[in-house]
């Protein structure tokens, strides 16, 4: 039972890494007072200093689990023993599956890219695995279909930080350098729906397309490994646990 995270559930199991501001401006100025201290320009530390020196030191080089990493290995956990995965089910995830080919269908129209299928080759490695939507020459593609106008993400500046971590894994399993986050608005199943369907289909292509570019990161893979082998040391103690 070897665990791999899959990219879509990497923000699950990253969380917080490492310090926070004010404990490295903590850590940064202890440090900076020892060294003038052994200048001669500064007193030295004081045991409690040192011990606080020593603590700060510890947290920054060890990986910390956070609640929600723990809580996703147990469900992991358990998938693997009971052979059942975790159903999430809601009408915002069924749009989702629902549309998605009609959502890379427009988004290729629109930017005149031509008859593209969606990917359906499982990509994996030793620590990770993962089913990219569209890959297309050097840039592999995740799509969001929102689920009404009000979801839209219109005014965003920033992509959504686990989107970004999930592009990353998948850049990496594919060897591609570049990933693009594309939010698309359709028309929402009629099934879906209770009253009034609102047909998006006369809106402009910029009031219905939202796409964001990002750039391969090798230093986050190095910490998403960390981080895998911390889950591994987490999912043999669950295992000690039951056995």
């Amino acid at each position: 039972m070897e665990f791999k995270i899959r990219c879509s559930a990497i923000s699950e199991i990253m969380g917080d890494i490492g310090l926070t501001d004010n404990q490295k401006k903590s850590l940064d100025a202890l440090v900076l007072r020892k060294s003038e201290h052994f200048q001669g320009k500064a007193k030295a530390l004081t045991d409690n200093m040192e011990k606080e020196l020593s603590e700060l030191y510890y947290k920054r080089d060890h990986i910390q689990l956070t609640q929600t990493c723990k809580t996703y290995l147990q469900t992991w956990v358990k998938e693997q023993i009971y052979g059942q995965r975790k159903e999430i089910k809601s009408k915002y995830l069924t749009k989702g599956i629902e549309v998605e080919a009609a959502a890379i269908e427009y988004y290729s129209e629109v930017n005149n890219l031509g008859f593209l299928l969606p990917n359906t080759e499982s990509f994996a490695n030793d620590f990770m695995i993962g089913t990219p939507d569209l890959t297309l020459l050097n840039t592999v593609y995740d799509f969001k279909s929102s689920w009404d106008c009000f979801t839209f993400p219109l005014f965003d500046t920033e992509p959504d930080k686990g989107y970004v971590m999930q592009l990353q894994g998948y850049m990496h399993l594919t060897g591609k350098k570049k990933a693009k986050l594309v939010y698309t608005l359709q028309n929402t199943p009629e099934e879906l729906v209770w009253g009034d369907l609102k047909d998006y289909s006369e809106i402009e292509s910029k009031y219905r397309i939202k796409e964001f570019e990002i750039d391969y990161d090798p230093d986050f893979i190095e910490s998403v490994y960390d981080r895998v082998i911390e889950c591994r040391n987490y999912v043999c103690q669950l295992l000690e646990i039951i056995k």
